[in-house]
């Protein structure tokens, strides 16, 4: 996992904030973050103004899943693929 994400315990959490250029280049990036949403049937509470998403990944009273570990994975994998686009 990426140190960009925060990890908490009480209430078991991952946090992370990603900041953009502009908001177009956000609402791409929220677009293709809820395909990964649907596909791994998991939805992370969302907070956005113009240019950043904050991202909260909560987990279950038995602490981070694998689900919960694998959403912020393909995020992070998305985030690296539009710094290089």
């Amino acid at each position: 996992m990426k140190s960009e994400w925060s990890e908490h315990e009480r209430p078991p959490r991952l946090e992370r904030r990603y900041v953009f250029t502009d908001y177009p280049e956000l609402r791409s990036f929220l677009n293709r973050a809820a395909t990964i949403f649907e596909e791994l049937d998991y939805y992370p509470d969302l907070s956005f103004g113009r240019d950043y998403v904050n991202v909260t990944i909560h987990g279950y009273e038995q602490g981070l899943t694998d689900i919960c570990r694998q959403v912020a994975e393909r995020l992070e994998a998305l985030w690296q693929d539009l710094d290089k686009a």
